[in-house]
């Protein structure tokens, strides 16, 4: 339903979600409403050839978990294919844009007005504790399992995010990396940045979506109510 619900206006989306929540429990629709209330593009997550499906599913989770409503996948080498066993239709909730090569994310990103922040252990421009998040919308590059960040991440990037370590190892695997980077970024955009929500319009559009994913039959039951007329 994504090409009709791009038409339609902030009335008719409510009309739609109010018809769509009777047939769902009071405590259901509540926690809907609750949780987009804490969504956040502000932030993005990104994965550049991350072929693990554990680590895609944790990231996927991840997102979810910390409020980040939008997952970004560069798949040039090899496919983000998260296990269903792990991800546990947390996907559901998570809008995953694919993009077939690096410069096409890095353009589409540019374009949103996000930064390009890579993460890497080998240099440093700040920390989870030091990154600035109140300059502007920011995109997290996670590089792939064994050699991290791309060349063409690291001449893109705008800084360099690292985790510092105080044992022996170098760096942590990816999916831990990425579980302390989105918390804590998470946890400071939303302290530090005015604006950190979802626009109005973008949280209906985005409730409406999860209201047609957490009904059965959503799609009969709107014609049926009149909404549609195909």
């Amino acid at each position: 339903m994504t090409n009709i619900e791009n038409r339609l206006t902030t009335d008719e989306l409510n009309a739609r979600i109010d018809y769509l929540a009777q047939f769902m429990t009071e405590e259901r629709f509540a926690t809907l409403c609750r949780t987009i209330e804490r969504r956040t593009d502000y932030m993005t997550i990104v994965a550049e050839n991350m072929f693990h499906p554990q680590n895609a599913s944790a990231l996927v989770r991840h997102c979810e978990a910390f409020g980040i409503s939008q997952l970004h996948t560069i798949e040039t080498l090899c496919a983000f294919n998260p296990n269903i066993n792990i991800v546990r239709g947390t996907d559901k909730w998570v809008d995953i844009h694919q993009h077939r090569s690096t410069a096409d994310c890095i353009a589409a990103l540019r374009s949103n007005g996000y930064r390009i922040v890579a993460t890497t252990p080998h240099k440093e421009s700040c920390t989870p504790e030091t990154f600035d998040v109140t300059a502007g919308r920011f995109a997290i590059v996670l590089g792939t399992e064994k050699s991290g960040i791309s060349d063409e991440v690291f001449a893109e990037a705008d800084a360099f995010l690292r985790i510092p370590m105080e044992g022996m190892v170098e760096s942590l695997n990816v999916s831990a990396c990425a579980a302390i980077i989105t918390y804590m970024l998470s946890q400071r955009v939303r302290q530090d940045v005015a604006q950190w929500q979802l626009p109005y319009a973008e949280q209906r559009n985005t409730l409406y979506r999860w209201c047609c994913r957490s009904v059965a039959d959503a799609e009969p039951l709107l014609k049926r109510g009149g909404f549609l007329t195909k």
